[in-house]
């Protein structure tokens, strides 16, 4: 039982660093998020953050390139069904954008809160 456990879990692994492999790529705005989440960790672990402050924007920083894999996965199964335009397959790549999105503009809006606090103190 705990060998098969361990296995599933090499496995998951295995295929989790699979689609972010392939995320890293083919999809340049993983790079951009990539390279936006180093400065912003750069700056939550130079300013004076307490725990709580740093770990909101690190979390928020892996929520965006997790949301762009699936914004990727969406990209790929649509493209797969068909190379036509179609208006739902449009929408459905547009709303996969639009959550990538707005997550980063969530990571600013934290951004924002902790520097005015920072600012109002």
């Amino acid at each position: 039982m705990l060998r098969r456990q361990w296995s599933l879990l090499l496995n998951r692994i295995r295929w989790s660093w699979a689609g972010v492999s392939h995320v890293w790529r083919n999809e340049s705005s993983f790079h951009m998020w990539f390279w936006a989440n180093v400065v912003s960790a750069a700056c939550a672990f130079l300013l004076p953050l307490d725990a709580t402050q740093r770990g909101m924007i690190l979390m928020g920083g892996i929520m965006i390139l997790a949301m762009e894999c699936v914004n990727t996965a969406i990209e790929r199964v649509v493209d797969d069904i068909s190379d036509a335009q179609r208006d739902r397959a449009k929408q459905a790549k547009d709303a996969g954008s639009a959550a990538v999105a707005l997550m980063g503009v969530g990571v600013g809006v934290g951004w924002i809160c902790i520097l005015w606090g920072m600012y109002l103190a």
